[in-house]
Protein backbone atom coordinates (compact mmCIF):
# COMPACT_ATOMS: atom_id res chain seq x y z
CA UNK A 1 0.00 0.00 0.00
CA UNK A 2 1.57 3.61 -0.87
CA UNK A 3 2.40 5.80 1.91
CA UNK A 4 3.92 8.43 0.53
CA UNK A 5 2.14 11.42 -1.91
CA UNK A 6 4.63 12.88 -4.34
CA UNK A 7 7.19 15.22 -3.48
CA UNK A 8 6.16 15.21 0.53
CA UNK A 9 9.39 14.89 3.13
CA UNK A 10 9.56 12.58 5.71
CA UNK A 11 7.32 9.41 6.20
CA UNK A 12 3.52 9.57 6.17
CA UNK A 13 1.21 6.77 6.81
CA UNK A 14 -1.69 7.69 4.72
CA UNK A 15 -2.94 9.94 1.13
CA UNK A 16 -2.35 13.44 3.23
CA UNK A 17 0.68 14.13 4.28
CA UNK A 18 1.55 14.67 8.28
CA UNK A 19 5.33 15.92 9.74
CA UNK A 20 5.52 12.76 11.79
CA UNK A 21 8.15 11.80 14.09
CA UNK A 22 9.60 8.08 15.04
CA UNK A 23 7.58 7.45 17.91
CA UNK A 24 5.17 4.57 18.36
CA UNK A 25 1.71 5.46 16.68
CA UNK A 26 0.20 1.98 17.25
CA UNK A 27 -2.69 3.90 19.13
CA UNK A 28 -4.17 5.56 15.77
CA UNK A 29 -7.55 4.71 15.77
CA UNK A 30 -9.03 7.47 14.87
CA UNK A 31 -8.68 10.91 15.98
CA UNK A 32 -9.26 12.27 19.54
CA UNK A 33 -11.06 9.02 20.32
CA UNK A 34 -7.84 6.85 20.09
CA UNK A 35 -5.97 9.32 21.99
CA UNK A 36 -8.06 7.93 25.08
CA UNK A 37 -6.39 4.32 24.75
CA UNK A 38 -2.70 6.36 23.88
CA UNK A 39 -3.29 7.83 27.76
CA UNK A 40 -5.03 4.63 29.83
CA UNK A 41 -1.71 2.68 28.80
CA UNK A 42 0.77 5.59 29.17
CA UNK A 43 -0.07 5.88 33.13
CA UNK A 44 -0.55 3.47 35.81
CA UNK A 45 -2.53 2.82 39.01
CA UNK A 46 -4.71 4.39 40.68
CA UNK A 47 -4.50 7.56 38.34
CA UNK A 48 -4.96 5.60 35.59
CA UNK A 49 -8.41 3.71 37.02
CA UNK A 50 -9.25 7.16 37.76
CA UNK A 51 -9.13 8.39 34.05
CA UNK A 52 -10.99 4.99 33.10
CA UNK A 53 -13.83 5.79 35.11
CA UNK A 54 -14.17 9.41 33.95
CA UNK A 55 -14.16 8.00 30.34
CA UNK A 56 -16.98 5.28 30.78
CA UNK A 57 -19.14 8.53 32.76
CA UNK A 58 -18.29 11.06 30.45
CA UNK A 59 -18.64 9.24 27.01
CA UNK A 60 -22.38 9.27 25.96
CA UNK A 61 -23.42 5.63 25.45
CA UNK A 62 -25.68 4.73 22.35
CA UNK A 63 -28.11 2.13 23.94
CA UNK A 64 -29.63 1.06 20.45
CA UNK A 65 -26.70 1.44 18.08
CA UNK A 66 -26.88 -1.84 16.01
CA UNK A 67 -29.87 -2.81 13.56
CA UNK A 68 -31.61 -5.47 14.37
CA UNK A 69 -29.64 -8.94 13.93
CA UNK A 70 -31.81 -10.29 10.87
CA UNK A 71 -30.98 -7.19 9.15
CA UNK A 72 -27.32 -7.73 9.54
CA UNK A 73 -24.29 -9.97 7.60
CA UNK A 74 -23.24 -13.34 9.73
CA UNK A 75 -20.78 -12.65 12.48
CA UNK A 76 -17.36 -13.48 12.14
CA UNK A 77 -16.24 -16.85 12.35
CA UNK A 78 -14.86 -17.92 15.83
CA UNK A 79 -10.78 -18.63 14.66
CA UNK A 80 -10.30 -20.91 17.31
CA UNK A 81 -13.54 -23.19 16.85
CA UNK A 82 -13.03 -26.28 14.69
CA UNK A 83 -14.88 -25.71 10.94
CA UNK A 84 -17.08 -28.59 10.37
CA UNK A 85 -16.55 -30.88 7.10
CA UNK A 86 -17.91 -30.23 3.45
CA UNK A 87 -18.70 -33.74 3.41
CA UNK A 88 -20.86 -35.16 6.61
CA UNK A 89 -19.54 -37.91 9.05
CA UNK A 90 -16.01 -36.77 7.56
CA UNK A 91 -13.62 -35.21 10.83
CA UNK A 92 -12.52 -31.48 9.46
CA UNK A 93 -8.85 -31.50 8.71
CA UNK A 94 -6.58 -29.83 11.35
CA UNK A 95 -5.54 -26.29 10.44
CA UNK A 96 -2.15 -26.06 8.77
CA UNK A 97 -1.39 -23.10 10.64
CA UNK A 98 -2.39 -21.99 14.24
CA UNK A 99 -4.86 -19.78 14.29
CA UNK A 100 -5.27 -16.29 15.86
CA UNK A 101 -6.73 -15.95 19.24
CA UNK A 102 -8.58 -13.22 18.26
CA UNK A 103 -11.18 -12.28 16.27
CA UNK A 104 -10.86 -9.20 13.22
CA UNK A 105 -12.82 -6.17 14.65
CA UNK A 106 -14.35 -3.72 12.55
CA UNK A 107 -15.48 -0.22 13.62
CA UNK A 108 -17.20 2.08 12.38
CA UNK A 109 -16.57 6.16 12.94
CA UNK A 110 -19.07 9.14 12.44
CA UNK A 111 -18.15 12.06 12.88
CA UNK A 112 -20.60 15.31 13.43
CA UNK A 113 -20.80 18.74 14.53
CA UNK A 114 -24.19 18.47 16.17
CA UNK A 115 -23.36 19.22 19.45
CA UNK A 116 -21.62 22.35 18.21
CA UNK A 117 -24.56 23.56 16.02
CA UNK A 118 -27.88 22.37 17.98
CA UNK A 119 -26.97 21.72 21.49
CA UNK A 120 -28.10 17.83 21.09
CA UNK A 121 -26.75 14.62 22.52
CA UNK A 122 -25.02 12.61 20.24
CA UNK A 123 -26.28 9.22 21.16
CA UNK A 124 -29.46 9.57 19.96
CA UNK A 125 -28.58 11.96 16.57
CA UNK A 126 -31.11 11.57 14.54
CA UNK A 127 -31.75 14.29 11.48
CA UNK A 128 -27.86 15.34 10.92
CA UNK A 129 -25.86 14.18 8.29
CA UNK A 130 -22.18 12.51 9.11
CA UNK A 131 -19.61 14.78 7.57
CA UNK A 132 -17.40 11.90 8.52
CA UNK A 133 -17.52 8.29 7.55
CA UNK A 134 -14.30 5.70 8.48
CA UNK A 135 -14.07 1.94 9.40
CA UNK A 136 -10.77 0.95 11.20
CA UNK A 137 -10.37 -2.96 10.60
CA UNK A 138 -8.22 -4.47 13.03
CA UNK A 139 -6.90 -7.65 11.80
CA UNK A 140 -6.79 -10.60 13.90
CA UNK A 141 -3.44 -11.19 14.33
CA UNK A 142 -3.20 -7.36 15.78
CA UNK A 143 -0.15 -7.49 12.97
CA UNK A 144 -1.74 -3.26 11.31
CA UNK A 145 -4.29 -1.35 11.19
CA UNK A 146 -6.15 -0.58 8.31
CA UNK A 147 -8.59 2.96 8.43
CA UNK A 148 -10.92 3.22 5.18
CA UNK A 149 -12.36 6.73 4.72
CA UNK A 150 -15.82 6.72 2.68
CA UNK A 151 -16.83 9.90 1.10
CA UNK A 152 -20.06 11.48 2.49
CA UNK A 153 -21.43 12.10 -0.77
CA UNK A 154 -21.19 8.11 -2.00
CA UNK A 155 -24.68 7.27 -3.84
CA UNK A 156 -25.81 4.20 -2.58
CA UNK A 157 -28.53 2.14 -1.59
CA UNK A 158 -30.01 2.86 1.98
CA UNK A 159 -31.81 0.19 3.21
CA UNK A 160 -35.76 0.94 3.38
CA UNK A 161 -35.14 4.37 1.66
CA UNK A 162 -34.00 4.03 -1.75
CA UNK A 163 -30.89 5.58 -3.22
CA UNK A 164 -28.84 8.13 -1.61
CA UNK A 165 -25.66 9.70 -0.37
CA UNK A 166 -24.29 7.81 2.49
CA UNK A 167 -24.60 10.26 4.97
CA UNK A 168 -28.47 10.20 4.83
CA UNK A 169 -28.42 6.91 6.89
CA UNK A 170 -27.47 8.72 10.37
CA UNK A 171 -30.18 11.68 9.55
CA UNK A 172 -33.10 9.22 9.18
CA UNK A 173 -32.56 6.23 10.97
CA UNK A 174 -29.89 7.64 13.59
CA UNK A 175 -26.78 5.52 14.53
CA UNK A 176 -28.37 1.56 13.87
CA UNK A 177 -29.35 2.91 9.96
CA UNK A 178 -25.77 4.30 9.57
CA UNK A 179 -24.12 0.78 10.94
CA UNK A 180 -26.73 -1.02 8.63
CA UNK A 181 -26.02 0.63 5.62
CA UNK A 182 -21.89 0.07 5.96
CA UNK A 183 -22.86 -3.17 6.31
CA UNK A 184 -24.38 -3.55 4.01
CA UNK A 185 -21.99 -2.01 1.72
CA UNK A 186 -19.21 -4.14 2.65
CA UNK A 187 -20.76 -7.38 3.26
CA UNK A 188 -19.40 -7.32 7.31
CA UNK A 189 -20.65 -6.74 10.43
CA UNK A 190 -19.37 -3.78 12.38
CA UNK A 191 -18.00 -4.63 15.65
CA UNK A 192 -17.97 -0.96 17.75
CA UNK A 193 -19.40 2.32 16.85
CA UNK A 194 -18.46 5.84 17.69
CA UNK A 195 -20.00 9.03 16.79
CA UNK A 196 -17.49 12.21 17.13
CA UNK A 197 -18.27 15.33 17.81
CA UNK A 198 -15.29 17.40 15.71
CA UNK A 199 -15.88 20.03 18.15
CA UNK A 200 -13.73 18.83 20.29
CA UNK A 201 -10.78 18.84 17.79
CA UNK A 202 -10.55 22.61 18.34
CA UNK A 203 -10.19 22.13 22.34
CA UNK A 204 -7.70 18.89 22.07
CA UNK A 205 -5.47 21.06 19.22
CA UNK A 206 -5.41 23.95 21.57
CA UNK A 207 -4.35 21.97 24.58
CA UNK A 208 -1.63 20.24 22.45
CA UNK A 209 -0.14 23.99 22.00
CA UNK A 210 -1.38 23.56 18.38
CA UNK A 211 -0.29 20.60 15.59
CA UNK A 212 2.94 20.32 12.93
CA UNK A 213 1.45 19.24 9.22
CA UNK A 214 3.01 19.39 5.61
CA UNK A 215 0.73 20.73 3.40
CA UNK A 216 0.34 19.26 0.18
CA UNK A 217 -1.98 22.04 -1.49
CA UNK A 218 -1.68 25.87 -0.75
CA UNK A 219 -5.41 26.91 -0.88
CA UNK A 220 -7.44 30.07 0.32
CA UNK A 221 -9.54 28.97 3.31
CA UNK A 222 -13.39 29.48 3.28
CA UNK A 223 -13.99 28.81 6.97
CA UNK A 224 -11.53 30.77 8.03
CA UNK A 225 -11.65 34.27 5.99
CA UNK A 226 -8.49 35.83 5.70
CA UNK A 227 -6.25 32.77 6.38
CA UNK A 228 -4.17 31.18 3.45
CA UNK A 229 -2.35 28.11 3.74
CA UNK A 230 0.85 28.02 2.22
CA UNK A 231 2.07 24.73 0.47
CA UNK A 232 4.48 23.00 2.74
CA UNK A 233 4.78 23.01 6.89
CA UNK A 234 2.42 24.44 9.25
CA UNK A 235 1.33 25.05 12.75
CA UNK A 236 -2.13 25.22 13.39
CA UNK A 237 -3.51 25.82 16.65
CA UNK A 238 -7.78 24.25 16.59
CA UNK A 239 -9.33 27.28 14.99
CA UNK A 240 -6.91 26.19 11.61
CA UNK A 241 -7.23 22.80 12.21
CA UNK A 242 -10.75 22.86 12.01
CA UNK A 243 -10.76 25.40 8.89
CA UNK A 244 -8.23 23.15 7.64
CA UNK A 245 -9.70 19.72 7.82
CA UNK A 246 -13.66 21.52 6.81
CA UNK A 247 -12.12 23.06 3.38
CA UNK A 248 -13.79 21.39 0.58
CA UNK A 249 -14.72 24.82 -1.81
CA UNK A 250 -11.18 25.79 -2.42
CA UNK A 251 -10.03 22.14 -4.47
CA UNK A 252 -10.82 21.19 -7.88
CA UNK A 253 -11.74 17.61 -6.26
CA UNK A 254 -13.49 19.18 -3.27
CA UNK A 255 -14.20 16.51 -0.90
CA UNK A 256 -11.45 13.97 -2.10
CA UNK A 257 -8.85 16.47 -1.06
CA UNK A 258 -11.04 17.26 2.28
CA UNK A 259 -11.14 13.89 3.32
CA UNK A 260 -7.42 13.69 2.61
CA UNK A 261 -6.84 16.94 4.60
CA UNK A 262 -9.22 14.84 7.36
CA UNK A 263 -6.59 12.27 7.57
CA UNK A 264 -3.47 14.72 7.80
CA UNK A 265 -5.09 16.48 10.70
CA UNK A 266 -6.29 13.39 12.53
CA UNK A 267 -2.60 11.82 12.51
CA UNK A 268 -1.11 15.22 13.06
CA UNK A 269 -3.08 15.71 16.58
CA UNK A 270 -2.35 11.84 17.21
CA UNK A 271 1.66 12.69 16.99
CA UNK A 272 1.17 15.77 19.24
CA UNK A 273 -0.05 13.62 21.93
CA UNK A 274 2.08 10.85 21.58
CA UNK A 275 5.11 13.69 22.12
CA UNK A 276 7.05 11.95 25.45
CA UNK A 277 6.30 15.93 27.01
CA UNK A 278 2.66 15.22 26.70
CA UNK A 279 2.63 12.11 28.64
CA UNK A 280 4.47 12.99 31.31
CA UNK A 281 2.69 15.69 32.20
CA UNK A 282 0.16 14.68 34.62
CA UNK A 283 -2.28 17.29 34.10
CA UNK A 284 -2.08 18.01 30.57
CA UNK A 285 -3.45 13.98 30.11
CA UNK A 286 -6.31 14.66 32.32
CA UNK A 287 -6.93 17.67 30.76
CA UNK A 288 -7.30 16.41 27.14
CA UNK A 289 -9.11 12.75 28.63
CA UNK A 290 -12.06 15.37 30.60
CA UNK A 291 -11.79 17.64 26.81
CA UNK A 292 -12.01 14.30 24.96
CA UNK A 293 -14.87 12.62 26.39
CA UNK A 294 -17.74 14.91 26.27
CA UNK A 295 -17.56 14.64 22.59
CA UNK A 296 -17.74 11.20 22.10
CA UNK A 297 -20.71 8.82 21.97
CA UNK A 298 -20.12 5.05 22.04
CA UNK A 299 -22.28 1.29 21.66
CA UNK A 300 -22.21 -0.05 24.87
CA UNK A 301 -19.60 -2.35 25.01
CA UNK A 302 -17.13 0.02 23.91
CA UNK A 303 -16.18 1.02 27.15
CA UNK A 304 -12.33 1.72 28.64
CA UNK A 305 -12.13 -1.95 29.49
CA UNK A 306 -12.21 -2.52 26.01
CA UNK A 307 -10.43 -0.30 24.40
CA UNK A 308 -7.16 -0.36 26.82
CA UNK A 309 -7.77 -4.73 26.33
CA UNK A 310 -7.50 -3.68 22.22
CA UNK A 311 -4.61 -1.27 22.82
CA UNK A 312 -2.44 -3.93 24.32
CA UNK A 313 -3.19 -6.58 21.78
CA UNK A 314 -2.13 -3.51 19.47
CA UNK A 315 1.20 -2.68 21.17
CA UNK A 316 3.83 -4.18 18.64
CA UNK A 317 1.89 -2.33 15.47
CA UNK A 318 4.38 0.40 13.87
CA UNK A 319 4.19 3.29 11.92
CA UNK A 320 4.34 1.63 8.88
CA UNK A 321 1.81 -0.71 9.45
CA UNK A 322 -1.05 1.61 9.99
CA UNK A 323 -2.70 2.23 6.96
CA UNK A 324 -5.35 5.17 5.79
CA UNK A 325 -7.20 4.50 1.84
CA UNK A 326 -10.32 5.74 0.26
CA UNK A 327 -13.05 3.64 -0.65
CA UNK A 328 -12.66 3.58 -4.38
CA UNK A 329 -14.79 5.87 -6.52
CA UNK A 330 -15.40 6.45 -9.94
CA UNK A 331 -15.70 10.16 -10.35
CA UNK A 332 -18.60 12.73 -9.25
CA UNK A 333 -22.09 12.94 -11.01
CA UNK A 334 -25.16 14.06 -10.68
CA UNK A 335 -28.45 11.86 -9.60
CA UNK A 336 -31.51 11.91 -11.26
CA UNK A 337 -32.72 14.46 -8.77
CA UNK A 338 -30.25 16.97 -9.41
CA UNK A 339 -27.94 16.17 -6.58
CA UNK A 340 -23.80 16.42 -6.96
CA UNK A 341 -23.28 12.83 -5.53
CA UNK A 342 -19.52 10.45 -5.97
CA UNK A 343 -19.91 7.63 -7.95
CA UNK A 344 -19.05 4.17 -6.32
CA UNK A 345 -16.37 2.11 -8.10
CA UNK A 346 -18.33 -0.74 -7.58
CA UNK A 347 -15.93 -3.33 -9.40
CA UNK A 348 -13.10 -2.15 -7.42
CA UNK A 349 -14.86 -2.29 -4.37
CA UNK A 350 -15.17 -6.14 -4.95
CA UNK A 351 -11.88 -6.21 -3.72
CA UNK A 352 -12.27 -3.53 -0.72
CA UNK A 353 -15.26 -6.09 0.15
CA UNK A 354 -13.13 -9.17 0.34
CA UNK A 355 -10.63 -8.06 2.09
CA UNK A 356 -12.60 -7.01 4.80
CA UNK A 357 -14.66 -10.49 4.39
CA UNK A 358 -11.50 -12.46 4.76
CA UNK A 359 -9.57 -10.12 6.92
CA UNK A 360 -7.11 -9.79 3.89
CA UNK A 361 -6.89 -5.82 3.44
CA UNK A 362 -2.91 -5.99 3.31
CA UNK A 363 -3.12 -7.36 0.14
CA UNK A 364 -5.19 -4.43 -1.41
CA UNK A 365 -3.73 -2.04 -3.04
CA UNK A 366 -5.28 1.20 -2.86
CA UNK A 367 -5.50 4.57 -5.62
CA UNK A 368 -5.63 8.22 -4.53
CA UNK A 369 -9.15 8.81 -5.10
CA UNK A 370 -10.67 12.00 -6.90
CA UNK A 371 -12.92 12.73 -9.33
CA UNK A 372 -12.22 10.80 -12.25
Amino acid sequence: MPALLPGEPGPLVSEAGVVARKRHPWRIVWGVFGAVVLLLLSIGGVYAFTLVRTFDAQTEKIANAFPADADRPPPAPDPGAVQPSAEPGVPAPAPTVEAPATQAQNILFLGSDTRGATDRDLAGIRGERSDTIMVVHVPADRKNLYVMSILRDSWLEIPGHGTAKINAALSWGGVPLAVQTVETLLGVRIDHVAVVDFAGFKEVTDLLGGVDISNPIGFESYHLKGRYFDEGRLHLNGTEAMAFARERYAFADGDFQRVRNQQLIIQAVLVAMMHKSVLADVGKTTSLVNSVTPYLAVDEGFTAAYLTGLAWELRGVREPEVEFFTMPTNGTGTSRDGQSIVNIDWSALVAVQNGFKTDTLGSYQPEVQTIG
